[in-house]
């Protein structure tokens, strides 16, 4: 993998959410020095949807530090909208087409593209990818219950990464081990 053309695609919610699951705090400096140290890393996005400017976001200083430190961000804000079956006000923003158009155009360009999901819609993107010659790796996790990567999506990367087997890689210290040290 060291010499192959590396882009990154980080699915912003759904890394979250199996990054919280795995009690991991990502350190996304060392996730860039990683992925820049094993690959030729071109490109790392990151996509997300943030909410309206007037309301604050905990999501905000994170896009700013990303957007200075080598990642390209993608967002989009988010829309809310009336559940018609249940009258309640939901939240959408989701950034999968974002995500698939820039993979399909990066990829004429790379060798290898590392997808951070595990969101089975991705599928057909994969297959797309790979017709193309471009091998894709997914970074996800089946050590959570129940598995934050959709089984179909296991089966179309040519590499399935489990996140957990990265930690040291690309997370900050968890505080627990940081306090028993000390």
């Amino acid at each position: 993998m060291k010499y192959e053309k590396t882009a990154l695609f980080i699915d912003g919610s759904n890394f979250y959410a199996a990054t919280r699951l795995l009690n991991m705090d990502i350190d996304y400096a060392k996730l860039h020095q990683f992925f820049s140290h094993n690959t030729n890393l071109i490109r790392a996005y990151y996509y997300t949807a943030l909410p309206e400017d007037h309301e604050f976001s905990p999501l905000r200083p994170l896009i700013d530090w990303l957007d200075y430190n080598g990642f390209a961000v993608i967002s989009k804000l988010t829309r809310e909208f009336t559940d018609p079956e249940t009258g309640k006000k939901r939240t959408k923003g989701n950034m999968d087409m974002e995500l698939a158009l820039d993979m399909l155009k990066l990829a004429p360009h790379i060798d290898h593209a590392i997808l951070f999901s595990g969101d089975g819609d991705f599928c057909r993107l994969l297959q797309d990818v790979q017709d193309l010659g471009v091998r894709v790796s997914v970074v996800s996790t089946t050590k959570t219950s129940p598995p934050m990567v959709a089984d179909s999506l296991r089966r179309t990367a040519d590499i399935f990464i489990e996140m957990e087997a990265l930690r040291d890689d690309i997370a900050r210290p968890s505080r627990q081990n940081n306090s028993e040290t000390t």
